[in-house]
């Protein structure tokens, strides 16, 4: 095809089979188009360069593909170069668009229709709409805020289906690794999270939670701790190794208020490590966590007053 009549950028066109806007040939429709529309829908856009209701067709139905978010691709084919596919499929006239869903082609409609009804169209095609992910990622969080971990998996793990690399869900999974102990499952789970994606809000929350689990393992025993800080109170190593292990018992508001104790008394000590402590206990917890809310507010206070 001439670089003029390239409907799409440079960027766009023959792109990866991920790609939402591609151009189709004949011998790239069987992989680009039937065997794609297996994981999504598929429309054949069939177009010519000298139809006008084709360059009004185009922008329309490119605009609704860019809004799908990739649930739709659409792949445009001049049947001036590729005849054959539309002669195969009866096609007389042009714009025609055909839809193919699970390799088989579903439905198909011909002219330059209104955006509303090409939306009704690609609805109807489409069938049944998939879960809402995000309905699934809050009543999974909320089962796993609850401790109810075998709950929040089945729904972690349903939501992945529909969404193989939804970060949220596999923080949640490792989330639910730690919990149960395995804490190099749940670290295997977050490595194999892109790296694009390590920053998002869960991933970090998981990583904080794996980390300061690791640094429980490490303080020592939990009753020791505990005789230590009341024989000696100011031993600030001990209190700061103490609400570590506090955390680690899944003591939330005790640990936070043994870190506040320790900042109360001497701000810089070990490096501000008191207040540090307390970002990484509220960002493993989560910002609407009842122990997060409570310790922020009394650490604000402290700060500013």
């Amino acid at each position: 095809m001439p670089q003029a009549e390239n409907r799409f950028s440079s960027q766009t066109v023959g792109a990866s089979k991920a790609a939402d806007l591609i151009d189709v040939t004949l011998q790239g429709f069987r992989a680009e188009v039937m065997d794609e529309s297996t994981r999504r829908l598929v429309l054949v856009d069939f177009w010519a360069p000298w139809c006008g209701p084709c360059k009004q067709l185009g922008p329309v139905l490119e605009k609704i593909v860019k809004e799908a978010s990739g649930k739709i691709r659409l792949a445009k084919m001049n049947i001036d170069e590729h005849p054959q596919i539309a002669q195969k499929l009866g096609i007389q006239s042009i714009p025609a668009v055909v839809a193919f869903r699970d390799g088989q082609m579903v439905d198909g409609f011909m002219g330059a229709l209104p955006e509303s009804e090409i939306k009704t169209f690609i609805a109807r095609c489409a069938g049944p709409a998939g879960p809402d992910v995000e309905a699934l990622f809050a009543e999974a969080q909320a089962l796993l805020d609850s401790g109810d971990n075998e709950g929040s998996e089945a729904v972690f793990v349903e939501l992945l289906q529909a969404e193989p690399e939804h970060v949220g869900a596999l923080a949640g999974l490792a989330r639910i690794s730690l919990a149960r102990g395995n804490p190099d499952e749940a670290k295997a789970i977050l490595d194999a999270i892109p790296a694009s994606q390590a920053q998002a809000a869960p991933v970090a929350a998981a990583r904080a939670a794996l980390a300061l689990q690791e640094q429980a393992g490490a303080v020592g025993d939990l009753a020791y701790l505990l005789a230590r800080v009341e024989n000696v109170p100011t031993d600030l190593q001990a209190r700061y190794d103490l609400a570590v292990a506090l955390n680690g018992a899944g003591r939330r508001d005790a640990a936070a208020q043994e870190l506040l104790r320790i900042f109360r008394r001497d701000r810089a000590w070990s490096d501000d490590a008191a207040r540090k402590l307390l970002l990484q206990l509220f960002e493993s917890w989560g910002p609407l966590d009842p122990a997060t809310i409570s310790a922020r507010k009394q650490l604000s206070s402290l700060l500013f007053s």
